[in-house]
């Protein structure tokens, strides 16, 4: 089993920015990628950014030259940080992790203000 913690998440500022954290643990060893989704009320859940074990990063496109995802593997802790935020990015953020399963944390609420 792997647990996720997400944090930092909170209400910003159009053109803001945020960062967010999801620290691991459990069996973290068994964990390949890590990322991020979010979900906007009444929308599906949405892939925003992944990072493999090795520190391949994958973004969608509404959100690339603006967040950048990181990982400490030492930590077991993935990060988002988000710059120029835009209200259309107010959503819940749900961290996510792969191993021999899907697991998500219990998600942070992100709210831009125009």
């Amino acid at each position: 089993q792997v647990q996720l913690v997400e944090s930092g998440g909170g209400l910003v500022q159009a053109g803001g920015s945020l960062r967010l954290s999801c620290a691991a643990s459990g069996n973290i060893f068994s964990i390949n990628t890590m990322g991020w989704f979010h979900q906007a009320p009444g929308k599906q859940r949405e892939l925003v950014a992944t990072i493999t074990t090795g520190g391949i990063t994958n973004y969608a496109d509404s959100v690339k030259g603006r967040f950048a995802i990181s990982r400490d593997n030492a930590k077991n802790t993935v990060y988002l940080q988000m710059h120029s935020l835009e209200p259309e990015d107010t959503a819940v953020y749900y961290c996510y992790a792969t191993s021999f399963r899907v697991y998500w944390g219990q998600g942070t609420q992100v709210t831009v203000s125009s």
